[in-house]
């Protein structure tokens, strides 16, 4: 697969960046994953927004205007001539002298790579993944605006390494006040008596793009939701819960702290969600 950096397609080995690039350096910058089906960008323009909206909140300057950034992306699914496909586009400070003033970086890097998607094995949407809630708590929103998708991603590592000791798929972090906020790299759904429940913005949490939709998709199908502070507990006794992200789309959790989810299996509208995601896919591919 060949990068994109700074305009020009390079082999693996010529991918490169300075060792002085404050996205190395500092991890300042910010970042978008992406998906394409049969050669289309999934919600591109959601994600080129977004883009556009953490790079303002750090007060980066993008490289490109947002069509030229489009273009780019499609042109790393031809030059690499993938049609199901992942996608992640990185800018960073760029490179500049070492301090934390971001006038040090006369420029951005930007940098694009792709790789072919492969799905999931079927049997994670028909048994469900284990979750487990770790200790690591989400950043405070005052310290970092989650609505920021920064490359800064030590507090989700730390995270990920808790599950991972778990024996666990993914792991849910609580924020600030001990309320359920969000996965490593997933936000979260829970279940409860027909209705749809995830935690509200307020918690502390990344606006994910897949987690609108999905609400979208709910209110669609007249499932009632709610955006609302959940505790461990609630969690805990949901009927059905899921995860999602742009590359699982709807990934139903079975088992949350070794504790069995409802009746230990995906649950019906966790399968309605599911399959309304990937109808929804279909039609704009």
């Amino acid at each position: 697969m060949l990068a994109y950096v700074n305009g020009k397609f390079l082999s693996k080995d010529d991918a490169v960046v300075s060792v002085f690039d404050h996205g190395f350096l500092y991890g300042d910058g910010v970042y978008e994953t992406m998906r394409a089906y049969r050669g289309k960008i999934f919600l591109l323009g959601k994600h080129l927004t977004r883009l556009k909206q953490s790079a303002d909140a750090i007060s980066l300057a993008l490289p490109l205007p947002l069509d030229k950034i489009g273009e780019a992306l499609n042109e790393a699914l031809t030059v690499n001539k993938l049609n199901e496909a992942y996608l992640r586009i990185q800018i960073s400070r760029g490179t500049g002298e070492i301090g934390l003033d971001p006038a040090l970086c006369p420029a951005p890097t930007m940098v694009i790579l792709t790789r072919p998607f492969k799905d999931y094995p079927p049997e994670l949407y028909a048994n469900g993944v284990a979750v487990a809630i770790v200790q690591t708590r989400r950043n405070h929103p005052l310290a970092l605006d989650p609505a920021i998708k920064g490359t800064n991603f030590l507090n989700n590592i730390l995270a990920k390494i808790e599950s991972l000791k778990a024996g666990a798929y993914e792991g849910i972090m609580l924020n600030w006040q001990g309320y359920v906020a969000e996965g490593t790299i997933s936000n979260l759904f829970a279940v409860k008596k027909g209705i749809l429940q995830t935690p509200s913005l307020e918690t502390g949490i990344l606006e994910g793009i897949t987690r609108d939709l999905v609400l979208h998709l709910a209110r669609k199908g007249k499932i009632p939701t709610e955006e609302l502070l959940m505790r461990p507990r609630d969690l805990l006794r949901a009927d059905e819960c899921f995860i999602t992200n742009t590359t699982v789309e709807v990934l139903p959790v079975t088992v949350i702290d070794g504790q069995p989810v409802g009746n230990g299996r995906p649950g019906p509208i966790t399968e309605r969600l599911m399959q309304a995601y990937r109808s929804e896919v279909q039609h704009h591919v």
